[in-house]
C-alpha cells in the first residue's frame, strides 16, 4: 500500500520537492538580476544618445572642447617656436668647435713652420762651423726633420671577420674586437716591426716617432702621442730601401699585416721609396735626463 503524501500546511498543500533550494531556483529562473534588468530598461527609455540634454552639461562640454583644443594650439606653437632656436645653437655650437680644431691646426702648422726655420737655422750655424754632430744627435732623437731612402706603408681598415695565420696574433687577447678596423696595437706591432728590420727614423701620419712616443687607443680612435689620427694611416720610414722593405715583409710584422689582410680584409700596401722625409717631433720635453757639465762619464 502507498504511503500517502504528508501536507506541507494546514490548507493540506504538498511542497514542491525542490522548496529547500528556493536560491538555486530563483537564480535559474531569473539569470538576469533585477537590478541589471531595470537598468537596460531605463536605457532603451533615454535612446542612443550620449550627449548631455541639459544647458549647464552643453556649456561644460563646450567648455572642455575649447580648453583642449588651446592647449594643443598652444603646444604646437611653441615646438615651433622653440625648433629654430635648438637649431641655431646647435649650428653655432657646431661651428665654435669647427673654429677651435681650425686654430688648432693653424698654431700646429705655425710651430712646424717655426721648428723647420730654427732647424735650417741650426744647420746653417754647424755647418758653417764645420761641425755636424749636434745635427746627427737631433736627426737620431727624432727632434729635426731627416731625408733619406726607405718604405712607404698605408694601412686602410676593412669590414670582415675570418680566421687563419701562423703567427702570433695579438687580436685574440680578451677584450680585443677582432673587426675590420685598424687598432692600436696593429699600429704599434708595425711600427716596432719596421725598428726591427732596421728603420733609422719612422712617422704615421705626420707624427714621428721617438723613444718617449705612445701610441694608444681612446675608443675606437688610435692617438699617437696624444694626438687623434684618422685611417688610412700612412707610415714613413727611412732604412734600406729594397733590402729594409724585404727584411719587413720576413718578419713577423709582415706576417701580422699578412694575417689581418686574408682573416679581418685589413689593407696594406708597401712601397718602396728613393726618397722621403721623416718629420721632426714636436713639444719633446726631458722630464729627468740633464746635460752633464762634470766632463766625466759614468758608466
Amino acid at each position: 500500500m502507498p504511503a500517502s503524501p504528508t501536507p506541507s500546511d494546514r490548507d493540506g498543500r504538498y511542497s514542491r520537492p525542490d522548496a529547500s533550494m528556493s536560491l538555486l531556483t530563483s537564480v535559474m529562473d531569473h539569470g538576469l538580476d533585477e537590478g541589471y534588468a531595470e537598468a537596460a530598461k531605463a536605457r532603451a527609455g533615454e535612446g542612443p544618445r550620449r550627449m548631455p540634454t541639459a544647458l549647464k552639461g552643453k556649456a561644460v562640454l563646450a567648455l572642455g572642447l575649447a580648453l583642449a583644443t588651446t592647449v594643443v594650439t598652444v603646444g604646437a606653437v611653441t615646438s615651433r617656436q622653440a625648433a629654430p632656436t635648438l637649431a641655431k645653437e646647435r649650428d653655432a655650437l657646431v661651428q665654435r668647435v669647427k673654429d677651435a680644431n681650425g686654430n688648432t691646426d693653424h698654431l700646429q702648422q705655425q710651430i712646424q713652420d717655426l721648428r723647420g726655420k730654427v732647424d735650417r737655422a741650426q744647420s746653417q750655424a754647424l755647418q758653417a762651423d764645420g761641425n755636424d754632430a749636434l745635427a746627427q744627435l737631433a736627426g737620431r732623437a727624432g727632434t729635426a726633420a731627416v731625408s733619406g731612402p726607405g718604405v712607404k706603408l698605408l694601412l686602410e681598415d676593412a669590414s670582415g671577420t675570418g680566421a687563419g695565420g701562423s703567427v702570433s696574433n695579438p687580436r685574440e687577447a680578451d677584450g680585443f674586437s677582432n673587426t675590420g678596423r685598424l687598432k692600436d696595437r696593429d699600429i704599434q706591432l708595425v711600427v716596432n716591426g719596421l725598428w726591427r728590420a732596421g728603420a733609422e727614423a719612422v712617422s704615421v701620419n705626420g707624427q714621428r716617432l721617438t723613444e718617449l712616443s705612445a701610441i694608444r687607443a681612446a675608443g675606437d680612435a688610435v692617438l699617437v702621442d696624444n694626438r687623434p689620427l684618422v685611417p688610412p694611416y700612412t707610415v714613413l720610414a727611412i732604412g734600406n730601401g729594397a733590402k729594409f722593405a724585404q727584411t719587413f715583409q720576413d718578419g713577423e710584422a709582415g706576417r701580422y699585416l699578412k694575417l689581418i689582410q686574408d682573416g679581418y680584409g685589413i689593407k696594406s700596401t708597401l712601397t718602396v721609396q728613393k726618397k722621403l722625409t721623416v718629420p721632426g717631433a714636436l713639444g719633446i720635453t726631458l722630464r729627468y735626463a740633464q746635460p752633464d757639465t762634470s766632463g766625466a762619464a759614468t758608466p
